[in-house]
C-alpha cells in the first residue's frame, strides 16, 4: 500500500513532520509513506494550470498514484499555512487527483487547542475537493502541547495515550483505504 504525505509545515525539524516521520516508522511493515516536498511547487497560477511546471507535473502524479492522502498541518494564524493550501490548489484543478481519494488529517501544536480550527477549515476545503475523508468523531489527531508530547532527542511522538490514539486512527485509515 503506498500513501503519501502532505505536510504543512517546511520546517525541517517541525512537529507535523515528526509526526509523520513517527506514523511512516510505527507503519512500515503495513504501508510505503512518502513524505512529498510542498516547498518544491510555484505559486499556483490559473494561467498555467495546464502546462504547470515539472515538479507540479510529478507532484500531482505521486498523489494520483498512491492508495490514501495524509495531510499533517500546523495551525497558522487559525487556518492552514500557505504552502498546504497552494498544493491543494494544484491537486484540485485540471485533472483533480484528490476525487474520490482517502484522506486522512492530523497535526500538532504547541497551543491548548492543538490544530482544531485549521482541520476545520481544511475539512471545509477537502469537502469541496470531493475526497473520502474519514469521520471527525474519534478520528480528530488534534495534538496540542506538542513540545511535551514529543522526544526532544529523537523527535518523534512519545506520548504513551497519543501514541495510542494516533495508531487507532492510523489503522482506521488503512481500513478506509481498503474499503
Amino acid at each position: 500500500m503506498k500513501i503519501v504525505a502532505l505536510i504543512g509545515s517546511l520546517r525541517n525539524d517541525s512537529y507535523n513532520k515528526q509526526l509523520a516521520l513517527t506514523i511512516q516508522e510505527r507503519f512500515a511493515s503495513k504501508f510505503d509513506l512518502e513524505i512529498l516536498d510542498l516547498g518544491i511547487l510555484p505559486h499556483y497560477n490559473q494561467d498555467e494550470e495546464f502546462n504547470p511546471a515539472e515538479a507540479v507535473v510529478e507532484f500531482k502524479q505521486k498523489v494520483k498514484e498512491a492508495d490514501g492522502v495524509m495531510i499533517v498541518t500546523p495551525e497558522y494564524n487559525w487556518s492552514i499555512p500557505g504552502v498546504l493550501k497552494n498544493a491543494l490548489d494544484w491537486l484540485s484543478r485540471v485533472d483533480k487527483v484528490l476525487i474520490g481519494k482517502p484522506v486522512m488529517t492530523a497535526g500538532a501544536a504547541t497551543g491548548l487547542m492543538g490544530t482544531l480550527r485549521a482541520q476545520l477549515q481544511l475539512r471545509q476545503i477537502l469537502t469541496a475537493l470531493q475526497v473520502n475523508l474519514l469521520p471527525p468523531v474519534g478520528n480528530e489527531i488534534l495534538i496540542n502541547q506538542a513540545m511535551a508530547k514529543f522526544d526532544q532527542q529523537t523527535g518523534r511522538l512519545s506520548d504513551e495515550t497519543t501514541v495510542k490514539f494516533v495508531d487507532e486512527v492510523v489503522l482506521r485509515f488503512i481500513n478506509l483505504i481498503k474499503e
